[in-house]
């Protein structure tokens, strides 16, 4: 009866072998000839096929393009408001949103939390073996946990004060942010869902539904603001909804056939968040940063310089927003790939990966310098209707600050790589000595010491320490991924 069977089996093997594509069709393996009978690759196992022995080339440029798509697009939210506040109510306005940046950042960091930091260990289980699958999904589910657990402390209504309510804040802050406060969650999940998305095979679909989101902002800024006249209330309404149109296309992807996440029971729940936690701290805090450097540099710029240099700055937080985008596209485009091909052990794949990513952060770099050094004045004219003051001081406030932009991208795609390297000690470093320390230190001493104008100088000398940094650790790590390897 057996010996029947194989024959039948056989018999039936050879007949479908006629068939061009009939295994590939039907799911099965075929290796060196040989098909494997009795079972069918999954959808987690091709996604992750195509990760470990695709071309890079093509696979990094199709990973950068949506990743970059997603990371523009995010950057408009802020960007049209601004210009659309900065040309209704001036430059009062845009001092308004300087105000409101930090929140911003407090709200998108928690998101990356959860999301950058699932998200590797999820592609890192699967790269090391495809038994992983159910153990990778219990990073999805507990990150889906702690993402709800932040959206609903960030819901309370105490924060829920900080985030609009405080006398502290500027009257034209706080209408802005009355709607955005009640879908704050939205904004957590939209990066959530964006970071596992692109690490199970749809990277497309984040970018169209960031698409979606940003297309509405920014013909719901114009509608809200200027025809029905709602001013910077209505430049926060239309935040708050494209965010929500953004995570509704992004919940599609459970109805797909690219789906491969799954809600299931985590083992060891607590562990596996604290894994999450550390993996994503130097993502997370990248934000966090953003937001303690934009309090010490109102402060500083107020008390040293007065409102029409905060008003510039409020520009160059939308410049900063923009190249941070694309520092992040590159992180973001690579950690799939770096992910999964660090769990399989495939370092010379990894090297290849480094050097198309490192070529990226270099274009970044140059161009978002050579901007802001060159024309300056075409950011201020586009996110402000300016005064004569304005035009005096933003081009040397610009291009001061914009030689930061050079190494910019390099130092945070590095936190990435850090990451994906299993190696957050470092990540964690790059992260606070750019994003607090060192940066903190010379905000506060730079206008002290060298004068009022010095404060600009800060970001450009902190990039070019921690790049330093970076260079000696990213050296030492990429040089021992190759020993041994055949």
């Amino acid at each position: 009866m057996e010996e029947r069977g194989i024959k039948s089996i056989n018999l039936i093997t050879a007949n479908a072998g006629m068939l061009p594509g009939f295994y590939e069709k039907h799911g099965f393996e075929r290796e060196d000839g040989v098909i494997l009978m009795g079972r069918k690759r999954s959808e987690e196992e091709r996604n992750d096929m195509d990760l470990l022995t695709s071309k890079i080339k093509l696979m990094y440029f199709k990973y950068l393009a949506a990743a970059f798509g997603s990371a523009l697009i995010s950057s408009i939210y802020g960007a049209v408001d601004m210009a659309m506040v900065g040309q209704y109510q001036g430059p009062e306005g845009t001092a308004a949103l300087a105000v409101v940046a930090p929140v911003w950042n407090i709200i998108y960091s928690l998101g990356l939390l959860m999301g950058i930091g699932g998200s590797v260990l999820f592609t890192t289980l699967r790269g090391e073996s495809e038994q992983n699958q159910k153990k990778s999904n219990e990073y999805f589910t507990a990150a889906v946990i702690g993402s709800a657990v932040l959206a609903a402390l960030t819901w309370d209504a105490e924060l829920l004060r900080l985030f609009g309510a405080e006398e502290t804040l500027l009257p034209l802050a706080r209408s802005y942010l009355l709607p955005v406060k009640f879908v704050v969650p939205s904004f957590l999940f939209t990066q959530l869902m964006s970071a596992f998305l692109r690490n199970d095979g749809n990277p497309a679909l984040a970018t169209k539904a960031v698409l979606f989101g940003g297309i509405f902002n920014v013909f719901g800024d114009y509608f809200f603001v200027f025809v029905l006249g709602m001013g910077i209330m209505g430049a926060g309404l239309a935040t708050a909804m494209g965010s929500v149109f953004s995570l509704l296309v992004m919940l599609t992807h459970f109805r797909s056939k690219k789906n491969t996440l799954r809600i299931v029971k985590p083992v060891k729940l607590f562990f596996i968040l604290k894994s999450i936690c550390i993996t994503g701290f130097s993502t997370f805090f990248i934000d966090v940063a953003m937001g303690i450097l934009t309090m010490l540099f109102n402060r500083q710029i107020l008390k040293y310089l007065g409102t029409d240099a905060l008003a510039v700055y409020g520009i160059i937080i939308n410049i900063s927003t923009f190249v941070q985008c694309c520092a992040y596209s590159i992180g973001q485009a690579s950690q799939p790939m770096l992910s999964a091909n660090f769990g399989a052990g495939k370092g010379k794949r990894i090297v290849q990966i480094l050097k198309y990513a490192l070529g990226t952060a270099a274009v970044f770099g140059v161009v978002w310098t050579a901007l802001a050094v060159f024309v300056p004045n075409f950011f201020v004219r586009i996110f402000m209707t300016p005064t004569e003051e304005i035009l005096a001081i933003a081009p040397g406030i610009i291009c001061s600050y914009g030689i930061s932009f050079l190494l910019l991208p390099f130092n945070i795609f590095s936190t990435y790589y850090f990451q994906t390297l299993m190696k957050p000690m470092a990540s964690f470093i790059v992260s606070v000595a750019r994003g607090a320390v060192v940066s903190g230190l010379l905000i506060c001493i730079l206008p002290a010491v060298a004068g009022a104008d010095a404060v600009w100088l800060a970001m450009p000398v902190t990039e070019l320490l921690v790049a330093v940094y970076v260079v000696l650790k990213m050296v030492r790590y990429t040089k021992n991924l190759t020993l041994g390897e055949t």
